[in-house]
């Protein structure tokens, strides 16, 4: 059977020194061996195999319930590329992340089985066959019933991970957090790219279009209306000027309600932040959100029937700081926090 990742991740720990979460007298879970974070308090945040949260890494979604995954493909790119290096650094700086939401009280290693299954292999020289070995990859990691958090990698990744969604759920709601609709048809004679990824959803049929919002849209276009694509397909478009200077909480009820019951997956270009807060990217565009909105919206998805999420673009190499990376793995650990059945104090 063709294998799954590109290189297995060993354990953080042996077998016989699995970390087991260790709750305060009186607090329970649903399970009595579910992974945990190690604490800073007891292991230092240089120690160890960088997986995502210091999480055990394993080569299969087998056993867990929701598993972060990295696809480090950036040649979909159209301006500045690196974000193959995403998952990595976002994996580093994760490091700091700890095992409770403080804002929100979520306690997602309380309630899932959550491990890091490595990365997705892609050719670099072929953005087809990328494309089809990200979709295959997802399809196993579907058929387990486990979740995908998926650290990419440029937009183009979308493409396939919802292909793979849909073929299991069916058509799906989409929040889109992003400086751009990515919904270009041709680019440079390619129909694919990391500008191209939900028009091609649109036309397989794997979004449910009345079921879509993409929030934080901005900077120059190449018409004067850039959007209107996707409102005539039936998107709602949140501008990024419509977010400036206001709460997204009260955006987010409504999204909730357009969302309904049905399968919602969450894509957030780590371009839809202000560069300010997140210069490491390849397209970055001035005036955007920030990251406490950021946190609205994503803790604004609780109660959806989340079947996947990914956090995109991220290009290292342009913010020497980290700080784009350690918002990524932020943001993602966020994502976590809102996924079905988690746990909430």
């Amino acid at each position: 059977m063709q294998r799954l990742l590109c290189r297995r991740l060993p354990l953080l720990l042996g077998p016989q020194q699995r970390l087991v979460l260790q709750l305060p007298p009186g607090r329970s879970y649903s399970s009595p061996r579910l992974n945990v974070p190690p604490s800073a308090a007891d292991v230092a945040r240089s120690v160890g195999v960088c997986s995502m949260m210091r999480l055990p890494a394993q080569d299969s979604p087998l056993g867990l319930d929701a598993a972060f995954v990295g696809v480090p493909l950036d040649t979909g790119t159209s301006n500045r590329p690196g974000a193959r290096f995403g998952p990595r650094h976002i994996r580093a700086e994760s490091s700091l992340l700890r095992a409770y939401n403080g804002a929100t009280k979520a306690a997602p290693f309380e309630s899932l089985m959550v491990a890091d299954i490595g990365d997705v292999n892609v050719n670099l020289y072929d953005l087809k066959q990328s494309c089809k070995m990200i979709r295959e990859a997802f399809q196993k990691i579907t058929s387990t019933g486990c979740i995908p958090l998926t650290l990419g990698g440029d937009h183009t990744i979308t493409y396939p991970i919802l292909q793979a969604l849909a073929e299991k759920h069916g058509p799906v709601g989409l929040v889109h957090i992003d400086a751009h609709a990515d919904t270009s048809d041709v680019v440079l004679g390619s129909k694919i790219c990391h500008g191209t990824p939900f028009r091609r959803c649109v036309e397989e049929g794997l979004l449910d279009c009345k079921r879509v919002v993409q929030i934080g849209l901005r900077g120059s276009t190449y018409e004067p209306d850039g959007y209107i694509w996707g409102r005539e397909q039936g998107f709602r478009t949140v501008t990024g000027h419509e977010c400036w200077l206001r709460s997204l909480a009260p955006l987010m009820v409504e999204v909730k309600q357009q969302m309904g019951d049905g399968p919602v997956y969450i894509s957030f270009d780590i371009d839809g932040l202000d560069p300010a807060f997140a210069p490491g990217t390849g397209t970055p565009e001035i005036a955007g959100l920030h990251p406490s909105q950021a946190l609205e919206i994503i803790q604004g998805c609780r109660g959806m029937r989340i079947i996947g999420c990914d956090l995109v673009e991220v290009a290292p190499l342009y913010d020497p700081s980290g700080n784009t990376a350690l918002t990524a793995a932020n943001l993602l650990f966020e994502m976590l926090c809102v996924l079905p059945n988690v746990k909430y104090y």
